[in-house]
């Protein structure tokens, strides 16, 4: 998490060449990959490496769809930089396969973690 939070909000602000993409895309990927972590960190069980992903891409999935709604409530939310950075301001389809993407980064992750972890705990 150390890494990926800086990186997310370099991409949020980066300029130069692809940065729509990576002020855009990008960010989406790091959001899934970080809220992954976040949750192992709490909730480190074997069953959580496969559930965590599903549950961040299916809450994220519901903000994405959120964004279709415009209410006072919710624009005053977006119009703060953390509401943008937790609520998104605009719909777009293809931000669905970039959370797919960031899940299955975070699930592959979180194996690894899993697995780092159990054969260090043989160890001792």
């Amino acid at each position: 998490m150390l890494i990926i939070v800086p990186i997310g909000f370099w991409s949020k602000f980066y300029n130069g060449l692809g940065q729509e993409w990576f002020n855009n895309s990008l960010g989406g990927i790091l959001y899934e990959i970080f809220w992954c972590l976040f949750f192992f960190f709490w909730i480190p069980h074997r069953k959580a490496v496969v559930q965590i992903p599903v549950w961040v891409f299916g809450i994220t999935s519901l903000i994405e769809i959120l964004q279709l709604w415009k209410t006072p409530i919710l624009d005053a939310m977006r119009s703060t930089l953390i509401g943008r950075l937790f609520l998104g301001t605009t719909f777009v389809w293809s931000d669905f396969l970039y959370y797919v993407l960031g899940c299955l980064l975070g699930w592959l992750g979180l194996r690894q973690i899993w697995q780092f972890s159990q054969h260090e705990k043989e160890r001792r």
